[in-house]
C-alpha cells in the first residue's frame, strides 16, 4: 500500500484546504476583473525548449528543479515549473494578432523538483498576472497596485512587505556588470561554490545568494541604483512615484536582482515572515525582452505570480459551506417524492443533501452531523396530505407545509 500514497512533494488538497484556495483564486479573479485582465490557461506541459530559452540553459530552476521526460516520438518534454514562459509561448503562435496592450491572468499547478518547505511543495499553485505591449512605467505601478489590492481583499496586506528594485536597461545592466565582476573578484576564494558558478555567467544572481557568506560580501559590493543612466533613473522615479499616488507602501532592495538578460528595469517582491524564513508571497517585474528571445517580436511585458498555497495559509477561515436541506424520505413510496422535491429545491438555488439509506433516527443523526439548517421529512402521512414536516435542526421546532409552499417555507435557510 505504501507505493499508492502521493509522491513526495505531492498532496491531496481536501476540501477545507481547498475552501481556502478557492478563496484566493476567487478574490484575486474578482480584483483582476476590476483591472480589466482576462483569464487563460496554458498546457501544464511544453516543449522543454520553451523553458530553457526562457529560464536560462543553466539556470536552477532548468538544470536541478525542471520535470523533463521523453515522450513516445523522443521529444523532451517539460512539466511547467511556471507561467511566463507558457503565456509567452501562448503569445507568439495564438496572440500576436491581437491588439495590444494584453492583460491576462492565469491559474493553475507548477512543478519544481526542490526542497520542501510550509506553503512549498514540489506541485504546487499560482495566479499569475501578465501585461504584454506596455513600455511605460505605469505597467508596473499598475501590476504591483493591482497585487497589493489583491492582498488587501485577502486580509493581510499587513502581513507582507513590498520590496522594490531597479535592474535599470541594457545598457545600465552591462556597465554594472563589469564593475561588479570587479569587486567580486577579490572576493574569489570566499565565494560559495554556486557563486564562483554564477560569477562567470551571471554574476548579478550573486546578489541574491542566500550564503550567509556571500551575503557579507555582497553587503558592501557596488550598487546597481548608483550606476544607472538618465532613463533608467527616470522609469524608477516615475515607478516609485506612482505606487506613491495609489499609496501602495515599499522598501527598496538592492539585492532584489532578475538573472537573465531579458529582465530589466522593475523587480519586486511582496514577503512575510509569517510562514517561518522571510519568503516571497508575490513576485515579479518587467521582462521586455522575453518575447523577442523567444524568436518572437520585441513586445514589452510585465507580470508577476503568486503561491495559492502560502496565501492560504496566510487568511483568515474563510466561510463554511452553505447548510444543507436535508430531505428524508420515510418508506419507499416517498422515495420519488424524496427526488423530485430535491431536484427542483436544488434548481431554485437551495443545496440539499439527499441521504441514500437508513431510517427516519439515522438520518435525522446523519443530517445533524452533516450541520443541515433543516430537515424535509416526507412520510405516508404527509403525502396523503400534499405536505412535508420541516424540522429546524437548531431548535427541532417541526412545522407541516404543503408542498406548494416549500420553497418558500424554506427561504430562510438559505
Amino acid at each position: 500500500m505504501s507505493d499508492l500514497k502521493p509522491v513526495r512533494g505531492t498532496h491531496d488538497i481536501l476540501p477545507e484546504e481547498h475552501r481556502r484556495h478557492r478563496h484566493v483564486g476567487d478574490t484575486a479573479r474578482d480584483i483582476a476583473a476590476l483591472y480589466g485582465y482576462e483569464e487563460m490557461s496554458t498546457p501544464i506541459f511544453e516543449s522543454t525548449d520553451v523553458f530553457r530559452r526562457t529560464l536560462g540553459e543553466t539556470s536552477d530552476v532548468v538544470t536541478k528543479e525542471m520535470y523533463s521526460f521523453e515522450d513516445k516520438k523522443g521529444r523532451s518534454l517539460a512539466l511547467r515549473p511556471e507561467g511566463t514562459a507558457g503565456v509567452a509561448r501562448a503569445f507568439i503562435f495564438a496572440l500576436r494578432s491581437e491588439p495590444l496592450p494584453l492583460k491576462l491572468f492565469y491559474q493553475g499547478p507548477m512543478f519544481r523538483y526542490e526542497r520542501m518547505q510550509k506553503g512549498r511543495q514540489r506541485q504546487f499553485h499560482q495566479f499569475g498576472i501578465e501585461l504584454l505591449g506596455v513600455a511605460d512605467p505605469q505597467g508596473d505601478i499598475e501590476i504591483i497596485t493591482l497585487g497589493a489590492h489583491i492582498l488587501d481583499a485577502l486580509g493581510i496586506a499587513d502581513k507582507v512587505t513590498l520590496q522594490l528594485n531597479t535592474l535599470g536597461d541594457a545598457e545600465s545592466r552591462q556597465a554594472y556588470r563589469g564593475i561588479l565582476v570587479d569587486y567580486l573578484e577579490g572576493f574569489r576564494g570566499e565565494l560559495s561554490k554556486d557563486s564562483l558558478d554564477r560569477l562567470e555567467r551571471n554574476p548579478l544572481r550573486i546578489l541574491d545568494s542566500k550564503d550567509q557568506g556571500d551575503k557579507a560580501i555582497v553587503a558592501d559590493a557596488p550598487k546597481l541604483s548608483d550606476h544607472l543612466n538618465a532613463e533608467s533613473e527616470d522609469f524608477f522615479v516615475a515607478v516609485k512615484g506612482g505606487l506613491d499616488a495609489a499609496g501602495v507602501s515599499y522598501e527598496i532592495n538592492p539585492t532584489l536582482v532578475r538573472g537573465l538578460d531579458y529582465y530589466c528595469h522593475t523587480a519586486f517582491e511582496f514577503v512575510t515572515d509569517t510562514l517561518g524564513a522571510q519568503g516571497a508571497v508575490l513576485a515579479g517585474g518587467r521582462y521586455d525582452g522575453l518575447i523577442e528571445a523567444m524568436g518572437g517580436p520585441s513586445t514589452p511585458g510585465t507580470g508577476w505570480a503568486a503561491g495559492i498555497e502560502r496565501l492560504a495559509l496566510m487568511i483568515a477561515a474563510p466561510p463554511p459551506p452553505v447548510p444543507a436541506i436535508a430531505i428524508i424520505p420515510v418508506g419507499d413510496d416517498a422515495e420519488a417524492e424524496a427526488q423530485a422535491q430535491a431536484a427542483r429545491l436544488r434548481h431554485a438555488g437551495f443545496t440539499v443533501d439527499l441521504g441514500f439509506s437508513g431510517n427516519l433516527k439515522k438520518r435525522l443523526d446523519r443530517a445533524n452531523r452533516a450541520n443541515a439548517a433543516a430537515a424535509v421529512i416526507l412520510g405516508p402521512d404527509e403525502l396523503a396530505k400534499g405536505a412535508a414536516t420541516v424540522r429546524d435542526m437548531e431548535t427541532g421546532e417541526q412545522t407541516e407545509v404543503p408542498l406548494s409552499s416549500l420553497q418558500d417555507h424554506l427561504a430562510r435557510y438559505r
